[in-house]
């Protein structure tokens, strides 16, 4: 894997995705910050699967509720009282 800098990228544009195309894997940078990742193509061979989810897993209507919390105001008033200042 190899880094490259965004103002880099677009000066050897060509140049890096012949890279790519050989099989090479670049992380775009922007300053010291990763933003992307190109790496080569591959048509896959073997079709999407779709399986059922395994029997140990509680269905969502049995995983319980955290318990509410408490709160010295009301949540929705806060929330209503914050919708109309913005308009």
């Amino acid at each position: 894997m190899k880094n490259v800098k965004i103002a880099e990228l677009k000066a050897r544009l060509s140049e890096h995705l012949r890279q790519v195309r050989r099989g090479l894997t670049y992380t775009v940078m922007d300053r010291e910050t990763p933003i992307a990742r190109i790496v080569p193509y591959r048509v896959e061979t073997e079709p999407l699967r779709i399986r059922r989810p395994l029997r140990r897993v509680p269905s969502l209507r049995r995983v319980p509720l955290p318990p509410p919390l408490k709160l010295g105001v009301d949540a929705v008033a806060v929330l209503l009282e914050e919708r109309q200042v913005e308009r």
